[in-house]
């Protein structure tokens, strides 16, 4: 069975795509399925990652774009959609002559890009979380939890397109599988702390959490997690070296044992929201993009999360109150990992339900 995934990463895009695409294809690789990656060349982008990772990546040419404007890349693809088609065919008929199934993983893309590669593959996938456009699909992923989620789709894909929707079909790397298997009993009391706000984190918001943080006692352990494609890694580094208790990692293997070791997190919503709540990380979520926001306020809603509001409104201060309330009232800390740990059904996740319902559509 080919599977090709078809997703880009870049500074504006972000890291997150490419992270849950890897999951998924590592799961669909233990059940002997062939994968290859289409990547477009973009600055800060992963595919050297996905090559580290044992996957051949088929690339796009680079197009040239302002870099000093982040939304010039998503400019682009709304008005060079058909190139891309093209660009992304010929690649398919050159190296990959017989396509399974196809996955598509890009918020640019819609149903006009997939109608005109459709022919070329047995069927076609989309991993989405925005419900903002129409899409031409035999399989729709959203792994996130809205307040109707079951009917986010009803008018945007066929009512033969086969929708895997919620926080049961959440995409975990294996290290989270096993991490849940020493899963902590949290009691509560806070001595680690864990900050980190995605792979590119274009806003500096680790910065503001640890102007917040070095407000608090010494004695607490300030994990700090950033990605190779953070533009001011080396900013982090240095502030984390004039601190005995902060500690700095980039582009880590080992995030699920450091969430394990943590007492509560503070960083973005997206895809690292299930990873919190799947170990029962307490956490405090700052909202870094449009597409968190329904998420991150149906976790809060569900009380398994602090949601301090869009980054741009946040102030390290108001950090620093969220971290010193949940210091002062350790039952809360609890309440907030009860409640994200019910979020999600470790039984059915450690199945790999998405790779399971990937390979039953081509029985």
């Amino acid at each position: 069975m080919n599977v090709v995934f078809r997703v880009d990463s870049s500074s504006a895009i972000g890291t997150g795509h490419v992270m849950r695409c890897l999951t998924l294809a590592k799961q669909l690789k233990q059940k002997n399925a062939n994968i290859s990656f289409i990547c477009r060349e973009c600055k800060g982008d992963l595919i050297n990652f996905i090559k580290d990772n044992g996957f051949t990546v088929y690339i796009l040419p680079k197009i040239m774009i302002s870099e000093a404007d982040n939304n010039a890349i998503f400019k682009w693809y709304k008005e060079n959609w058909k190139q891309d088609v093209f660009e992304t065919q010929h690649l398919l008929e050159k190296h990959i002559h017989s396509v399974d199934f196809l996955i598509v993983d890009h918020y640019e893309l819609d149903e006009k890009w997939e109608s005109k590669l459709k022919p070329f593959t047995k069927k076609l996938m989309v991993i989405d979380d925005l419900a903002n456009r129409k899409h031409v699909c035999d399989v729709l992923l959203d792994q996130n939890l809205y307040l109707n989620y079951e009917e986010r789709y009803k008018n945007l894909v066929s009512s033969e397109c086969r929708q895997l929707l919620g926080p049961n079909y959440v995409l975990l790397r294996d290290e989270f599988i096993e991490a849940s298997r020493q899963k902590r009993i949290r009691n509560g009391e806070i001595h680690n702390i864990l900050v980190f706000f995605g792979g590119t984190d274009p806003a500096n918001e680790t910065v503001k959490a640890l102007d917040a943080l070095v407000l608090l006692d010494n004695n607490i352990k300030i994990n700090v997690v950033v990605g190779s494609s953070n533009k001011r890694k080396d900013e982090v580094r240095e502030y984390c070296d004039r601190y005995p208790n902060f500690f700095f990692h980039c582009q880590v293997s080992n995030m699920a044992e450091l969430m394990n070791e943590a007492d509560v997190a503070i960083g973005a919503g997206g895809t690292t929201t299930w990873e919190r709540c799947y170990l029962g990380l307490p956490s405090i979520t700052i909202i870094v993009a449009d597409n968190q926001v329904e998420l991150t306020n149906a976790v809060s809603k569900f009380r398994a999360t602090i949601n301090l509001g869009f980054s741009h409104e946040v102030t390290s201060n108001q950090i620093f109150e969220a971290v010193k309330d949940l210091i002062e009232h350790p039952k809360k800390v609890q309440l907030l990992s009860e409640c994200a740990s019910k979020l999600v059904n470790q039984e059915i996740v450690n199945t790999y339900p998405v790779a399971n319902a990937i390979m039953e559509e081509l029985k």
